[in-house]
């Protein structure tokens, strides 16, 4: 039994084909445009030769070996038009990989105008004169709890 399990196994199992670690991925592959991207790829046994990707979203960047993979940054231009751009992975060793990356040009939100009277006003001064107001307010209430509490009372039958 235990035999026919065994190669029941063996026989399901697929052996490893040549260039089955050939990747490419973009980190973040959603980017707002204007930001870094990293890339990461393998070239399969070629990790110790460059590679080169090419992209829509930012032109062509060479990959360096890195601690067994092939890795690189490029800046998406700040005016690219928003869309899904393929990333294309070339190695020495003649593999290809593609993956995609998300370009998002969302305008950046502005500040309101600072018009005062509210906590977004520009004026540093004015919370500082509120907390020491409010200090004093509660110092004025203290002293006089305490002084109206010592007043004496008449004693019963006095």
């Amino acid at each position: 039994m235990l035999t026919l399990v065994g190669v029941f196994v063996l026989a399901a199992a697929t052996p490893a084909r040549a260039g089955e670690n050939t990747f490419v991925e973009v980190t973040p592959n959603t980017a707002q445009a204007g930001t870094r991207v990293n890339v990461r790829a393998s070239c399969d046994n070629a990790n110790n030769q460059q590679a080169t990707v090419h992209s829509d979203a930012f032109g062509r960047v060479v990959l360096r070996p890195d601690n067994g993979f092939l890795t690189g940054a490029v800046t998406v231009p700040g005016n690219k038009q928003p869309g899904d751009y393929p990333v294309d992975l070339r190695c020495a060793n003649g593999n290809t990989a593609s993956t995609m990356l998300t370009v998002l040009n969302m305008a950046q939100p502005s500040k309101g105008p600072a018009t005062g009277g509210g906590g977004t006003a520009g004026d540093r001064g004015s919370g500082s004169l509120l907390l020491v107001g409010g200090l004093a307010v509660v110092a004025v209430a203290a002293g006089l709890g305490v002084f109206g509490g010592n007043r004496r009372r008449p004693r019963p039958g006095a």
